[in-house]
């Protein structure tokens, strides 16, 4: 079978996917949803074929968990239907916000927006490229990386001295990088509040968004604060600024798609009442597609759409399969593992309900971060090590104050781990390792904000 038909299968697969995921969160046809685990094994099965060897050790720790699972679980097959539905979760909400990814790529607004951010002077790109990225990776997921990171690349790449040129890369680079994890512990369309509010009990993005925003505003600020603090010092003079083309008003175009993705979600939440997540996976796309309309508007619309979205299903939403595999394995093997785990821990008497509560929301913005150094994803660390710990209620917190911490930890690990896409994009740029990324470019800003945000969630969980 050829590549360009494999792919039109895995296309239609994933396309299945994520309508039958907007079904089960809409409560539309809720008999399909028995059909998704079928589909998600289809799937795995023809990217264990392709991808490579890294990918294909986290497909057999996956099988081998739930072998291990069924010796020692009568009711195992309740618990792998759901790592199947964890999966396909993630796949559904991957592919539905790249949509606004691929479209955003040929915008010429979206290009002029980040070529004037990334030629700000020195005294105020760092903070312009931070609030601009979280707006860019609010929409455009890492995206938003990849575009800035291009575009940070091409200006510094016109810089003829090599010490400015130097440290212009790694301080724009590092504030796209934390503009970015600044938006994970709030934006609907980030893969950690999708994944926490859907493993802890009664959390939800409405409740979550506004202790989100502290914590972004905390990551964001203290980059700032340190980019400021520690300037560089030139050993030769600093050459004459040159003011940057355009306007502030090449934002516009961003704050009206943000304003009308935002207002869209919140709006149709209050009416509908249903999640978040499921929304995101309807208006996204559908704002994707009417921006595709506007963009070939004098160049043959229906054709070019329609070509567009193929090339869309058929050649990059495969074309992503490494991706897809480490997330959608990441979310299976920690449902699954977490089954594995809890009889053991009960067999060496660890009782987590003995644990001072407000340790066990420091500990997720520690642990997370942690696990990230040898390689675990956050979504396999949050998956893993949530289920675990006491209800919320027990703990004597809101399930909010979980989010708080849990989205706070998996934003430092988006800093610090060398394995997450957020560093090694930023080490792809920079031509340094992502150990050196994570360890050395992000180790103070690391442990700094860990300290704060671990008293931040503290803060929030018991007095807030």
């Amino acid at each position: 079978m050829g590549i360009g038909i494999v792919n039109r299968v895995v296309g239609l697969l994933l396309t299945a996917i994520t309508l039958l995921v907007i079904f089960k969160e809409w409560g539309v046809l809720p008999a399909t949803s028995a059909v998704l685990p079928f589909l998600v094994i289809a799937v795995v099965a023809i990217f264990a074929t392709q991808v490579g060897a890294s990918r294909k050790i986290f497909i057999a720790v996956a099988i081998a968990a739930s072998v291990a699972l069924a010796a020692i679980d009568p009711e195992w097959s309740m618990t792998v239907l759901a790592g199947l539905g964890a999966s396909a979760f993630i796949a559904a909400f991957f592919s539905a916000l790249s949509t606004l990814r691929n479209v955003a790529q040929t915008s010429p607004a979206i290009q002029e927006a980040g070529r004037f951010l990334a030629a700000q002077p020195p005294g105020r790109r760092y903070a312009a490229l931070t609030v601009g990225g979280q707006m860019f990776a609010l929409l455009l997921n890492y995206g938003a990386m990849q575009l800035l990171g291009a575009m940070a690349m091409a200006n510094a790449s016109s810089e003829p001295d090599a010490e400015i040129r130097g440290h212009r890369v790694r301080r724009m680079l590092l504030a796209i990088q934390r503009a970015f994890v600044s938006t994970l512990p709030w934006s609907p369309l980030s893969l950690a509040i999708a994944i926490s509010t859907a493993i802890v009990p009664g959390a939800t993005w409405a409740q979550a968004v506004l202790p989100g925003l502290v914590t972004a505003a905390i990551l964001a600020g203290i980059g700032w604060g340190m980019d400021t603090a520690f300037k560089p010092r030139l050993t030769t003079p600093r050459p004459a600024r040159v003011a940057p083309e355009g306007s502030w008003a090449s934002m516009l175009p961003l704050l009206i798609l943000l304003a009308f993705l935002v207002f869209s979600v919140s709006g149709l939440f209050v009416m509908s009442g249903v999640r978040v997540v499921g929304l995101v996976a309807v208006i996204v796309p559908v704002i994707g597609l009417v921006w595709l309309v506007i963009q070939y508007w004098h160049d043959s619309p229906a054709r070019s759409v329609v070509g567009r979205v193929s090339a869309y299903a058929f050649e990059e939403l495969p074309a992503y399969r490494g991706e897809l595999t480490l997330l959608m394995m990441a979310g299976y093997i920690g449902t699954v593992g977490a089954q594995l785990l809890a009889p053991l821990m009960a067999h060496i008497g660890l009782d987590l309900s003995v644990v001072p509560p407000w340790l066990v929301l420091v500990s997720f913005v520690w642990i997370i971060p942690l696990a990230g150094q040898f390689a675990m994803n956050p979504i396999l660390a949050v998956s893993l090590i949530a289920p675990l710990i006491p209800a919320a209620d027990t703990l004597g917190v809101t399930p909010t104050a979980l989010i708080v911490a849990i989205t706070s930890g998996w934003a430092l690990s988006g800093a610090s781990s060398p394995f997450t896409a957020s560093t090694l994009l930023t080490s792809s740029f920079s031509g340094v390792s992502a150990v050196r990324v994570g360890l050395v470019w992000n180790g103070v800003y690391v442990l700094l904000s860990g300290l704060v945000l671990s008293g931040w969630v503290v803060l929030y969980g018991f007095v807030l």
